[in-house]
């Protein structure tokens, strides 16, 4: 077996020097590429070396064993310098050498390769170029899509924030802000989103209603409610009302027997006001002071302060209240604090589940700055809001509920 090294700057001139000196039965076994080394490798270029075998079993004939022979004699004795590669002879024995064939059947191979490939890039551009296109249009669509709903959006959570940060429960903020998506076009500003709820949150608070006058007299109001929201000042204030500005005859009862602080000073206002002042213990008291009182326009009664917790008391002030058999010629006033907890005002009110047809009052306005829970109240319990009283000034303090007033506290002023 031979085996031969050959060099050359190109793998095509190698392979065609191992032909040419090994003949076209030479094998080729392995291709390299070589880099310069040492200090002057930058001024030298890398080159290709074929490593290509022979087996000298092989039946060479006349010039071709001469040739070898010579070769190999030539090569023992003394350097040959390197041979000029002529391109043009290899290929004039390329159709008898299948290495160079072989050579050139991959060179054709390669070149049909990269036409097919070239065409596909081509092809690739085009459809990019295309679904670019799509997609910019696509974009642009959808981004004038997004800009016009997220003002809309913007606009929506600035109002929802602002209606949490009163304490409204999530559940009414999130049906106010429902109705604005379902009755709000897209191409409106913020003055008219606002107007829009201002305007729902309204209706949702309704008109207040207050103590009415029947011709059914006297009219019995109760006041019921837990302790220290202020019930016994809120009578006193209302019994101011009628007596001093609308001149109407008052009677004052307190049925809070619990609380000899309470009923002091009530039995104070009553003398103050110059009313009269009984002090009922049953229900059948209540009926007797109505008949003794019969010439009167109004009677104040004003019930024991409880823990919403305690049943047996809830269940007593609930026979107060119903004494009056006639509707018409009565009426009951849950009194509130603003102040108190949301969890806490919803386990108040379902403990007067069983009392029908109250009105709610909340007091201490003057104590907080969030008033979301009138109106959770109100949407909780479906019940007339009346009265608001913020401070312990009797008369001033009182007033009938203003429904756009408070819509603008909750919506930010």
């Amino acid at each position: 077996m031979i085996i031969k090294k050959f060099q050359a700057e190109t793998e095509k001139e190698a392979i065609v020097k191992a032909s040419e000196d090994l003949g076209g039965d030479a094998i080729v076994m392995n291709i390299k590429t070589v880099k310069p080394r040492g200090f002057m490798r930058i001024f030298r270029k890398p080159y290709v070396e074929v490593t290509a075998a022979l087996d000298e079993k092989k039946d060479i004939k006349g010039n071709e064993i001469q040739n070898l022979i010579t070769k190999e004699a030539q090569t023992k004795a003394e350097p040959q310098p390197r041979k000029e590669f002529s391109v043009s002879s290899a290929e004039q024995r390329m159709e008898d050498n299948p290495i160079l064939r072989e050579l050139e059947r991959r060179e054709t191979q390669n070149q049909k390769t990269d036409i097919l490939e070239e065409k596909l890039t081509d092809i690739q551009k085009l459809l990019q170029e295309k679904l670019a296109k799509e997609d910019k249009k696509a974009a642009d669509e959808k981004r004038t899509q997004v800009e016009e709903e997220s003002e809309i959006e913007i606009y929506t959570k600035l109002i929802y924030n602002k209606l949490l940060e009163q304490e409204i429960d999530e559940i009414y903020a999130n049906q106010i802000v429902d109705e604005i998506d379902k009755n709000v076009k897209k191409d409106v500003g913020l003055d008219y989103i606002l107007s829009t709820v201002y305007q729902k949150m309204i209706l949702k608070l309704g008109e207040a209603k207050t103590i009415t006058l029947g011709k059914k007299l006297p009219k019995v109001v109760f006041f019921i409610g837990p302790t220290g929201v202020g019930k016994t000042t809120t009578i006193a204030k209302i019994a101011s009302k009628f007596t001093l500005e609308e001149k109407k005859r008052v009677a004052m009862l307190t049925a809070d027997t619990y609380r000899i602080a309470a009923t002091e000073q009530l039995h104070t206002y009553a003398d103050i006001l110059n009313v009269p002042f009984q002090v009922v213990y049953t229900p059948d008291e209540i009926k007797k002071a109505m008949e003794k009182y019969n010439d009167y326009d109004l009677i104040l009664v004003d019930t024991a302060g409880h823990s919403h917790q305690n049943e047996q008391q809830l269940s007593d002030i609930k026979k107060l209240v119903l004494t009056v058999e006639d509707k018409e010629q009565s009426e009951i006033f849950l009194v509130l604090s603003a102040t108190t907890k949301y969890k806490d005002l919803l386990s108040i009110a379902d403990s007067y589940k069983g009392v029908e047809g109250f009105k709610l009052i909340f007091t201490k306005l003057d104590e907080t700055t969030c008033f979301g829970n009138i109106l959770n109240l109100k949407l909780y319990t479906d019940a007339d809001l009346s009265y608001l009283t913020c401070g312990q000034n009797v008369p001033d303090d009182i007033e009938k509920l203003d429904a756009q007033r408070i819509v603008k506290q909750l919506l930010g002023g």
